[in-house]
């Protein structure tokens, strides 16, 4: 199978800091910040300078290291300066809460700060390694994940994604689009629609950004219109990525992926979801117990900084949705494929 090299790498940790692409500069910059402190991470999760459920993961995990170098500066005993960092770990998790990955990934510098029993730079050198291998982790898990979901990409498919699960929503390579690059590599008639996932403009912003870059032929289409392609016989399959998936296979991403799996249901188009298993949550039962993220009123009310309705009205703004594992044909993990009954082919991936 040809393999596909992506351009992007989207974080990673170089001389005691958290250098990534900032993307809240979408379309108009293409540029790499440098975060230096935990509340700089905080901020850049919480307002989607880093985005994207594996990606906010592996920013979790530098975070807890920014923290545990400026704690150091407080010349604490290792049993405080342990507990501090513990607290602060809890903390960087509230900046996102429906994306497990974080949670994930933080619990992992959790478990080296809590089993640490020498000294406080042994410990942040550990915390510096293990976010270093996530990373690496993180691409090899895409393109696993890639190359089991091109296995069921018909030949010449135009594939419909919704939000961006691309390299920039991981550390590399991607999960949804990871599934399109792999593809693209040994059928090169492969295209993709891409949604434009309002009110963020994921799919518009950096899903066909990334394409784009990668040579990747996308067209980007509203939101509104993925039933209108259906209809029509334009899309062959839908790919999704997730921020957290359910014990049932119930799957939580952005705001309209639902919608769109619905149409999909009913045009008879596959739709597969593709995620690490660091996004299956098994400690919930089903797409209920997700918490939805509420997000600020001007993401719906304001494009570019102009508003767009009329002052006073009301506003709901749920950061995502849950799709039924009903509507999901395969979940595509770097172990293979998980079709259903899910609760039961996630028990046996777990055992």
């Amino acid at each position: 199978m040809a393999k596909f090299e992506s351009k992007i790498k989207t974080i990673e940790w170089v001389d005691n800091c958290s250098k990534m692409v900032d993307q809240t500069k979408f379309p108009y910059e293409f540029k790499y910040v440098e975060i230096k402190t935990g509340d700089e991470m905080y901020d850049a999760i919480k307002t989607m300078i880093v985005r994207g459920a594996p990606a906010i993961g592996i920013a979790g995990a530098h975070g807890v290291v920014l923290y545990a170098l400026e704690l150091e500066k407080q010349n604490l005993s290792f049993s405080d300066f342990k507990n501090e960092l513990l607290k602060k770990a809890d903390y960087i998790v509230t900046s996102r809460p429906t994306a497990v990955n974080l949670y994930w990934a933080v619990e992992k510098q959790k478990n080296i700060i809590k089993n640490c029993a020498t000294d406080i730079k042994t410990l942040i050198e550990d915390l510096k390694s293990n976010g270093k291998k996530l990373e690496l982790e993180d691409i090899e898990i895409n393109k696993k994940i890639g190359d089991y979901g091109a296995e069921v990409v018909p030949k010449g498919a135009t594939i419909l994604t919704h939000c961006n699960a691309g390299a920039l929503a991981t550390v590399g390579y991607g999960t949804a689009l990871g599934v399109v690059r792999s593809a693209f590599a040994n059928d090169p008639t492969i295209q993709v629609f891409a949604d434009e996932t309002r009110p963020r403009q994921q799919g518009a912003r950096i899903t066909t950004l990334e394409l784009v870059m990668d040579g990747i032929p996308v067209t980007l289409i509203t939101d509104g219109m993925c039933s209108y392609f259906m209809k029509k016989g334009m899309i062959d399959m839908v790919c999704v990525g997730a921020d957290r998936i359910a014990a049932n296979g119930d799957a939580a991403n952005k705001i309209g992926t639902y919608t769109v799996a619905i149409a999909a249901k009913y045009h008879n188009i596959p739709f597969y979801v593709a995620a690490p298993l660091s996004t299956i949550d098994t400690s919930i039962k089903t797409g209920d117990e997700i918490i939805i993220e509420e997000r600020s009123h001007d993401e719906v009310t304001t494009i570019n900084g102009k508003k767009i309705c009329a002052d006073g009205v009301n506003i709901i703004n749920p950061g995502f949705d849950v799709t039924p594992h009903e509507l999901i044909s395969g979940i595509i993990t770097e172990k293979g494929i998980l079709r259903p009954d899910y609760t039961k082919s996630i028990a046996k991936l777990f055992e």
